[in-house]
């Protein structure tokens, strides 16, 4: 295959248009997916009804077993601009184009058998919901009336069909690119092929290491909260008591406070939980509590509430340690004698971070940070968190910070000193130098030229009718088929 114009642009922006199409997954940004017949008239009413007329929405295409409606463009562009994306650059056509990819990905996801799980569809939308609630300050009617629902009942069963239409569409594309990788060879002749004066221009990099000190919990306090855990498990398994009560009263955990402390469904092959949770879960009988035990977050029970095949319903009860003044003064203190010793000699930043640092993930290298885009120590200073830019701001190579004062995930303080132990300036793209991120351009060409051999394939193999109004598009892929 020639290789394209601009090899690394169209990559760079197969990357925007995967963010874009994450965006749209991510939220309520398409309508309701009806399944029709090959048969559908090319329109469908809408339910809205203004000054006794019906609306008739008329039907963009039929994509399989699908339909796009005219009005779904119109919903897509609300929802975005609802949720502050930018839309400069981006066409009604693209808008179109991307729903009638995730059409094909889902026709073809149900032809596949790929299933997906109700309950964890059913558990997004109740979270979507909730950040929908907070945009009306919790008031379902002002939500109802925004999107256009006569009741919440039609409006969860609509969020249902979009969520679980996109699941399959997110599950085919996943299928589609899993096993493809790159060798080292594809690397190089990727990267030999892009011509010199089109090579990317990475910008001013980083290399970052840092020191963590968090105040130490005493271990009366530590014993209070493992006490009062063992006290919830009493009062349910022996007087009776409701997990769930206990839970929605007592745990520190906001985000299924609400819900009386349940999680969404647990399964093995899903990785998501914390190692210690996981453990602890699946090792439990069902209808068990398990013993109070620790994971980052703080102190937990669990209640292992059914098993349902490979699928595990816990709920759970989180109690955060409270850390008190003397502790923190204590911390800070410490971490402001190494920063001296450092300046004086007595270490080096990484040999004080392998010392004394409280991260685990960085301890053992140094305090050296992994930049989670590109899994090397390398930070492109346009791209770098705000938050870690602004601490790195002025700082001079191995020259050390202040003390910075950070919060963990529970929002308890804690505090930090980073050093920048290398500065990279901006510069052409080098085969050696760049490797990763040059291994990670070739990947995502193959992918992107995977998934649209996979679609020219599945067009051709698929019912497809476009409607007379949307026929002036000038589409990336043969959706006309006329080529």
């Amino acid at each position: 295959m020639p290789l394209k114009t601009n090899n690394l642009k169209f990559t760079i922006k197969t990357k925007t248009l995967s963010a874009f199409a994450f965006l749209l997954l991510a939220n309520f940004t398409a309508s309701a997916q009806e399944i029709i017949d090959e048969t559908a008239p090319e329109t469908v009413k809408d339910t809205t009804v203004t000054k006794g007329a019906t609306k008739v929405d008329g039907v963009a295409a039929v994509v399989g077993d699908y339909i796009v409606l005219d009005s779904d463009i119109d919903k897509m562009i609300l929802q975005l601009k609802a949720q502050g994306a930018s839309l400069q650059g981006v066409s009604n056509c693209q808008l179109f184009g991307k729903l009638l990819e995730d059409k094909l990905y889902a026709h073809h996801a149900i032809q596949d058998s790929i299933v997906v799980n109700d309950a964890e569809i059913n558990s997004r939308v109740d979270q979507q919901i909730e950040q929908f609630l907070q945009q009306t300050k919790g008031n379902m009617d002002e939500l109802l009336k925004f999107y256009k629902k006569d009741s919440e009942a039609s409006f969860r069963e609509e969020m249902f069909e979009i969520n679980k239409s996109n699941k399959l569409a997110s599950e085919m594309k996943t299928k589609i690119i899993d096993e493809i990788e790159v060798t080292p060879e594809e690397v190089r002749q990727f990267f030999n092929k892009i011509p010199k004066d089109e090579r990317p221009r990475f910008g001013t990099e980083l290399k970052v290491a840092q020191i963590i000190i968090e105040p130490k919990v005493s271990e009366t306090e530590r014993q209070r909260v493992i006490d009062q855990l063992k006290e919830y498990k009493r009062e349910v398994e022996v007087d009776g008591k409701s997990f769930r009560s206990r839970a929605a009263f007592y745990s520190d955990d906001p985000g299924t406070k609400k819900s009386g402390g349940k999680l969404p469904p647990m399964n093995r092959s899903n990785p998501r939980m914390v190692k210690e949770f996981r453990d602890v879960a699946f090792s439990l009988q069902e209808g068990e509590i398990s013993e109070p035990f620790a994971t980052d977050f703080g102190y937990h029970i669990i209640y292992l509430e059914k098993i349902r095949g490979q699928e595990y319903d816990v709920s759970h009860i989180l109690l955060v340690p409270e850390i008190s003044d003397e502790e923190v003064m204590e911390a800070k203190q410490r971490i402001e004698k190494i920063r001296d010793d450092i300046n004086n000699g007595d270490y080096t930043f990484a040999e004080a971070a392998k010392e004394f640092s409280d991260e685990k993930e960085t301890k053992s290298q140094g305090g050296q940070l992994i930049n989670p885009q590109t899994q090397d120590y390398n930070f492109e200073l346009t791209k770098m968190d705000p938050e870690l830019y602004g601490q790195l701001q002025g700082l001079e190579n191995n020259t050390v910070s202040d003390v910075l004062t950070d919060s963990d995930r529970q929002g308890n303080i804690k505090f930090k000193l980073v050093t920048v132990t290398d500065r990279i300036d901006e510069h052409d793209a080098d085969y050696s130098r760049d490797y990763l991120k040059i291994k990670e351009l070739a990947l995502n060409e193959k992918q992107y030229n995977a998934i649209g051999e996979w679609q020219d394939e599945k067009i051709n193999d698929t019912y497809i009718k476009i409607s007379e109004s949307h026929r002036d598009c000038d589409f990336s892929s043969n959706w006309l088929k006329n080529k």
